[in-house]
């Protein structure tokens, strides 16, 4: 029996689950498979398949899931709907056909199709989605795994934050900290490896690699760092103890704007500050990345979609 507001009845969804094939596969993770569903009128989802189970796993899964599903806000992916039975744990979200932001970084396509603002669009949005689990869901949601692959686009590349919720569905109940990390390597805040303690702080550092990321159109542990014993941040780092750090950005940006730079840079370094007490909050990050960073170069897309 599938839950939520989708206007199709469960037999009308199970029909269309019978005609999945791997053609249909449009993403894998360490949650499960994610498919494209596309119902007869049309309307096209994402459904994603759970694979990873822990005991007692069904009644915790119904009382977040009805949490998740109440959650709207226009930077997050939609969970429209979903199925609990005792052989398949299904989640249903709207489709977005930009894909997610690690595909368009660092795919076939690569990053020559984002020039300097809609790298900027991208960040604020992702930010704001962030900064709404954070500071406007009651109960608060840490995401545990802000990473490009779980940042999707829409056609107009508006950005939305995805599987926020979901480390925390999957992991035991009864103890409230999560003693297996959850998140991907090379986002990861250095006191979260270390204790395993998910905060909104580490939130944030994944949130700053991710802008490092986008501006470099590397991934934080491209080859080139591993090489010279660094990550992303430490190759941020490096530059900027020899105040080259405008050297991160992408060669294949364009419109970039040095003022705007230097701005975003500056919130990218708090944010991946070794000292979670020194990281702005996501509330912060969104004040700074409006005022200082969005102000010297507005876009008519930020102009037109900003809250």
């Amino acid at each position: 029996m599938f839950h939520g507001d989708l206007p199709y009845s469960s037999k009308d969804i199970i029909k269309k689950l019978e005609t999945l094939t791997e053609e249909h596969v449009i993403g894998c993770g360490g949650f499960g498979t994610v498919y494209k569903l596309a119902m007869d009128d049309g309307s096209e989802f994402a459904l994603k398949r759970i694979v990873k189970m822990n005991e007692g796993f069904d009644r915790f899964f119904e009382r977040e899931l009805e949490i998740l599903g109440s959650i709207k806000h226009r930077h997050l992916v939609n969970l429209r709907g979903y199925c609990n039975s005792p052989t398949s744990k299904l989640l249903i979200y709207d489709y977005l056909p930009g894909g997610s932001l690690d595909e368009v970084l660092h795919g076939k396509q690569r990053s020559e199709q984002l020039d300097w603002d809609a790298r900027l669009n991208i960040i604020v949005g992702a930010a704001k989605g962030l900064a709404y689990l954070h500071h406007d869901c009651s109960p608060r949601i840490i995401h545990r795994d802000i990473k490009s692959s779980n940042i999707l686009l829409d056609g107009n590349l508006e950005s939305r934050v995805s599987d926020f919720g979901l480390a925390k569905l999957l992991e035991d109940e009864e103890s409230h900290i999560t003693t297996i990390v959850a998140g991907t390597f090379g986002y990861l805040a250095p006191e979260y490896m270390q204790s395993g303690r998910a905060t909104e702080k580490t939130d944030v550092y994944s949130f700053g690699v991710l802008v490092l990321e986008v501006l470099s159109g590397k991934r934080p542990t491209d080859a080139s760092f591993i090489e010279k014993g660094l990550n992303i941040v430490g190759w941020l780092n490096y530059l900027a103890s020899e105040s080259r750090q405008q050297e991160i950005v992408d060669p294949h940006c364009e419109g970039l704007q040095a003022e705007s730079l230097d701005a975003l840079l500056s919130v990218a370094i708090r944010c991946v500050s070794s000292s979670p007490e020194d990281r702005p909050t996501m509330h912060r990050v969104v004040q700074l990345l409006e005022s200082d960073v969005m102000t010297p170069c507005p876009s008519e897309f930020y102009d037109s979609n900003s809250e």
